[in-house]
């Protein structure tokens, strides 16, 4: 399938942007933080509940030692809830699903405490969940993010979402509009994942750095290149699906000058794939493009995510 613009050699991937049409910009060199991510005095501030989840409880994720298959390691998880101060209990509420989520609780309760009081995104509530530890091939978190399954949104679904319920009160929509996931690097890709297994789950996607690239162990011949396949086979060949999906990438995102032969690993030529494909299946998406940026880079992520927030919402 040819891809919307022309790509340079993949050594070059990071100059080979240009927007295309309106959905694609290019931000940077230089970043401040949105207005909406600095508290404002008389904004209505949420609150934040904390738990732990014991692996040794999991059916779905007992745990996996590093490149061991079959030795069991436990794992501690630990699960944050933002909830609103707007959130009226026992109406069954809007899901934010945040893969590994501490890293992005205090920016996400600071935009949402400040986009819901100005109504610019509806009520929600996030559920900001820690991976089960590790990372890349052959670990608990690779395996959560990097497989190409319905399991991880399946785990949220029977394990994680009834805990909040207990451990909180509050309950969620069964209606996928009203529902989203985010994440960055290989908890984007398990963000996109949820909502391309389960679209009667999640409707809603927002990427950091995606790690759509061949990063899935253990390997599947379904799905040989890993979340790669996104760009290079399973959008293009199947019917649209009824997602609406903003991401980002940093001009020297992980592995930005890496031939794709044979490793699949170059985060910029992912996500540019992924943006050229996206617009010719005719998916409502937004890409960006962080001139300088690196690796889910902070600054990109708070010059960027309360606009994000709201246009995945719309």
């Amino acid at each position: 399938m040819p891809l919307l613009r022309p790509l340079l050699p993949l050594a070059c991937a990071a100059l080979a942007f240009g927007a295309s049409g309106p959905n694609d910009s290019a931000i940077g060199p230089d970043y401040a933080p949105a207005p909406e991510m600095t508290a404002k005095p008389g904004v209505p501030k949420g609150t934040i509940k904390e738990f732990t989840m014991l692996s040794t409880e999991s059916p779905a994720y007992p745990g996996i030692a590093k490149n061991k298959p079959g030795e069991v390691v436990p794992y501690k998880r630990k699960v944050q809830v933002y909830i609103p101060a707007q959130y009226v209990a026992g109406q069954p509420a809007r899901l934010l699903l945040v893969t590994d989520g501490p890293w992005y609780t205090k920016r996400v309760a600071t935009a949402l405490d400040n986009l819901i009081a100005a109504k610019r995104v509806p009520v929600q509530v996030a559920v900001l969940v820690e991976s089960g530890g590790g990372d890349s091939k052959g670990s608990q978190r690779g395996l959560e993010y990097d497989t190409l399954s319905a399991k991880y949104a399946e785990f949220i679904e029977a394990e994680v979402l009834p805990r909040v319920t207990k451990e909180t009160g509050v309950t969620f929509t069964k209606k996928p509009e009203e529902r989203a996931a985010m994440g960055g690097s290989s908890g984007a890709a398990a963000a996109l994942t949820m909502a391309w297994y389960r679209p009667d789950l999640y409707r809603r996607v927002l990427s950091y750095s995606g790690t759509f690239v061949n990063q899935q162990y253990p390997e599947d011949p379904k799905t040989l290149h890993g979340a790669w396949e996104y760009h290079a086979s399973l959008i293009p060949k199947a019917e649209k699906k009824p997602l609406r999906i903003w991401l980002q990438v940093g001009e020297k995102d992980n592995g930005w000058d890496r031939p794709v032969p044979p490793s699949f690993h170059n985060w910029v030529e992912a996500n540019e794939r992924m943006a050229a494909v996206l617009a010719q299946k005719g998916y409502a998406y937004q890409y960006v493009f962080c001139k300088k940026a690196g690796h889910v880079d902070g600054k990109a992520v708070a010059a960027t995510l309360p606009s994000a927030l709201e246009w995945i919402w719309k």
